[in-house]
């Protein structure tokens, strides 16, 4: 199961949206605070709902109080890790993504701490975009990485055809 990583998330309709992509896929989704955003319930159910989001039942959601600490609870996730960054030396296609990698993706403004990116510089991606733009939302970024991944991992779990294919 892809595991998606949001750190320091700032926009609740972007983590809403993120959020859908984690149901309809079947991904985990983890929030590494400090988040820009209330997550209890009561939250969820009034700023997120306006995304189209209304099977948080499907999503399962871990929350962390830092890095340190998600890596603590998921060592696992070091050698899985593969961090998107306008600043990365290659695009997301050349990455080779696993059933259990770990997506992450950094805050709105800043994207993810230099310190964090270092660590993990063989690890880094990027989607390629116009040099005159700074980047693309973080929603889209990570429905275009979700779905490279569950491509080259043949789609587990997920139904390929709709209704159609039954006519045809």
């Amino acid at each position: 199961m892809l595991n998606i990583v949001l750190v320091e998330p700032e926009i609740p309709q972007n983590c809403g949206n993120i959020a859908r992509t984690c149901a309809a896929t079947g991904s985990r989704l983890h929030l590494v605070r400090p988040l820009g955003f209330d997550i209890s319930q009561n939250a969820i159910r009034r700023n997120m709902k306006r995304c189209g989001l209304d099977y948080w039942h499907l999503v399962e959601v871990a929350d962390y109080e830092n890095l340190e600490d998600l890596f603590r609870r998921h060592p696992e996730a070091a050698s899985e890790a593969w961090l998107t960054t306008t600043k990365a030396p290659r695009p997301y296609t050349e990455a080779r993504f696993t059933p259990d990698s770990w997506l992450f993706f950094g805050k709105e403004t800043a994207g993810l701490p230099p310190a964090f990116r270092e660590r993990f510089r063989d690890r880094c991606i990027r989607l390629p975009m116009s040099a005159r733009a700074r980047s693309l939302n973080l929603s889209n970024t990570v429905a275009v990485c979700v779905y490279e991944a569950l491509r080259q991992t043949g789609f587990p779990g997920l139904l390929e055809t709709g209704e159609m294919a039954e006519t045809l």
